[in-house]
């Protein structure tokens, strides 16, 4: 009868257990999931120029094409923008999704890990316990409920698939499994590159199982994919530090010096994932140059653990692997390589994603190791409290995933857990200067970043540019000048500061040097064109190359619709091209309808050709969108006087 209790136990959790965690998973993330697009998702989500199919050619073969080189996500980000488009919505019902799927995934993994080749004993159905306690945790929510992060949920449903797949070969040596658990880990990969641990920590779960490694039978399939994580994770540091800019002095750390980093970055995320309060988008930044001697400590006790570990292995094999993959999922972020976000903090829950998963396996697998052969009261009341951790859980990451609603709420909430982060305010900053009403609020973010960190060029370009909108030219001038004084190849900061001096008057010459400057370092800023074809328009001579530079600017921005009045402006006092400048300020008025400039200058070619009622249609509009137009009601009276004569 026993037996078939657990049977029938055994069938309900295969249908209930992921229903429970779906259901966990969305009552963690339902306030994320009326989330908007937040800091760096814009350059996730596919842009307009790689939209097209050609488009998904170049997110494979062109390095540069995205943000950073994970073909095989930035490919699913271009199958969700064909779906969904921007809509918000979508991205993150698919990250929940995912996390929801990874965690179902771990329970299949651990339950062909727990069981024996009898069928019998084990951890009877706590797999999906693990399950449950991955799918709540808190430390998860800046994975799912960000959307740049889908390369956590995305790569590591690849990593348990290949995982899966691979222990499958590992009992049956069926190389169909091994090409397809192959496959399975260059998604995962191409997804985000932490995941090349997995080979690393299969051979420690088969040592666990096993009792012992073979190196022709075990280690041997392996091979290939250490040399491709090695490759690949190497390309990845190479990718960081000369494209993305994780190089430099704030990276300058001596090999002791990473390695006490380390220590007090393992234990860091292990403290998160045992106590998950205090949970923050950007971390303080510690002082390695000055606190690193006092992290001894840290590193000393990671070094004793592993060792007493390694000396209780053959009494329990279990924690030392536990142990094992936890630290060594972990590795690529422990500070050994150069991330760009170690400019401002050196952890993040997004980093101890994966490494999550593994500790959740160690410490459910444990509870449930420790709980066989006990009375049945005290496995009821400890699987009781641990229902109950859970539900604690689910409330403290729903209160987290509220955080990212939007981009003020996240990094007002930031700054309140580390006031000292300049990003944070750096962030906050922009997302303020987006509201013309909040100006004020911008400028004060951003003086808050310069007065902690005086040398960043991106603050003293955003208050210029908020300067400017204010009427303050000369402060906003100083701003860009210092901003270009730390990058002198500041594209925007040359663009500001050429138009700026072209609107003083008599320093022409001064502004088109800075914005040719501006397109030297990037060719493809649109309205620098346009800004310097307007100054070169100045000198007769120079008209070509202003058309030129016209035609640039659209080149790179056909939806620049006073860039095409400019070209209509142009065209219409050239003998014989009015219907040229009509077509121009036709195609401005499919772009912006309401376009006063277009209407104005569309009645301009009208009057030239002699087609007056063509010219009263278009003044009359321009009136119609704004009464305060007089310029447009002047040329209305004159047109009747000329008709009354």
């Amino acid at each position: 009868m026993r037996m078939r209790d657990r049977a029938w136990a055994h069938q309900i959790f295969t249908w209930a257990g992921p229903l429970l965690v779906f259901g966990l998973v969305l009552a963690c993330y339902w306030p994320a999931l009326h989330g908007s697009i937040l800091w760096d998702d814009p350059a996730h989500i596919t842009k307009p120029e790689l939209r097209s199919w050609s488009g998904l050619l170049r997110i494979w073969t062109d390095m540069r094409a995205t943000q950073q080189y994970y073909p095989v996500l930035f490919s699913a980000f271009w199958f969700e923008h064909r779906l969904w488009g921007d809509y918000a919505l979508g991205y993150h019902l698919l990250n929940v999704a995912l996390h929801a799927t990874s965690c179902c995934l771990l329970a299949v993994v651990l339950r062909s890990l727990w069981r024996r080749p009898d069928g019998a004993g084990g951890p009877r159905n706590f797999e999906w316990v693990a399950a449950a306690v991955f799918a709540v945790h808190p430390v998860c929510v800046e994975s799912v409920a960000w959307i740049s992060e889908q390369k956590n949920t995305l790569s590591l449903v690849f990593y348990l698939l290949s995982a899966l797949v691979y222990l499958d070969f590992s009992q049956t040596r069926r190389w169909g499994s091994y090409v397809f658990a192959s496959v399975l880990f260059l998604l995962a990969v191409g997804s985000k590159t932490v995941t090349v641990t997995l080979p690393a920590a299969l051979l420690v779960v088969l040592w666990w199982k096993q009792g012992r490694i073979g190196w022709r039978r075990d280690v041997g399939p392996l091979l290939p994919w250490f040399v491709a994580a090695l490759a690949l994770g190497l390309f990845t540091s190479w990718f960081e530090r000369n494209w993305i800019g994780a190089d430099g002095p704030e990276f300058a750390l001596t090999f002791v010096q990473r390695l006490l980093l380390a220590g007090r970055v393992l234990w860091f995320y292990l403290g998160k994932f045992v106590w998950p309060t205090g949970l923050c988008f950007y971390y303080p930044r510690w002082d390695v140059a000055n606190e690193a001697w006092q992290w001894i400590g840290y590193l000393v006790a990671a070094v004793g653990i592993t060792l007493g570990l390694w000396m209780l292995r053959k009494r329990a094999r279990g924690p030392l692997a536990g142990w094992l993959v936890y630290a060594g999922s972990l590795f690529p972020a422990l500070g050994f390589f150069n991330v760009y976000p170690f400019l401002f903090s050196y952890v993040a829950d997004h980093f101890q994603y994966l490494a999550s998963a593994g500790l959740t396996v160690a410490t459910t697998g444990g509870v449930a190791a420790w709980l066989a052969g006990k009375p049945l009261w005290l496995q009821k009341t400890t699987v009781g409290l641990v229902w109950g951790g859970i539900a604690t859980l689910v409330v403290l990451a729903n209160r987290q995933s509220a955080l990212y609603r939007d981009n003020e709420v996240l990094f007002r909430a930031t700054v309140a857990c580390n006031p000292s982060s300049w990003m944070a305010h750096m962030n906050l900053a922009v997302t303020l200067a987006r509201s013309p009403e909040r100006r004020e609020e911008a400028i004060a973010a951003y003086r808050e970043v310069l007065r902690l960190k005086p040398d960043h060029p991106d603050a003293h370009h955003g208050l210029g540019l908020e300067l400017a909108r204010l009427g303050d030219k000369a402060q906003a001038m100083a701003e860009y000048e210092r901003a270009i004084e730390l990058r002198p190849t500041y594209a925007e900061a040359h663009h500001r500061l050429g138009v700026e001096l072209a609107r003083l008057g008599g320093r022409d010459q001064d502004a088109i040097a800075h914005l040719e400057a501006a397109l030297r370092v990037k060719p493809g800023l649109a309205e620098a064109h346009a800004n310097l074809a307007d100054l070169l328009l100045k000198t007769p001579d120079r008209l070509p190359e202003a058309m030129a530079h016209y035609e640039e600017a659209l080149h790179f921005d056909p939806t620049l619709a006073w860039v095409h009045c400019r070209i209509g402006f142009v065209l219409s006092h050239l003998p014989g091209r009015q219907h040229e400048a009509i077509s121009r300020y036709e195609t401005a008025l499919r772009i912006e309808p309401n376009s006063i400039d277009a209407h104005n200058g569309l009645a301009i070619a009208y009057i030239m050709m002699g087609r007056a009622d063509a010219a009263r249609r278009e003044w009359e509009t321009v009136v119609r969108i704004d009464p305060s137009q007089e310029s447009a009601r002047r040329n209305l009276r004159r047109l009747d006087e000329v008709e009354a004569r």
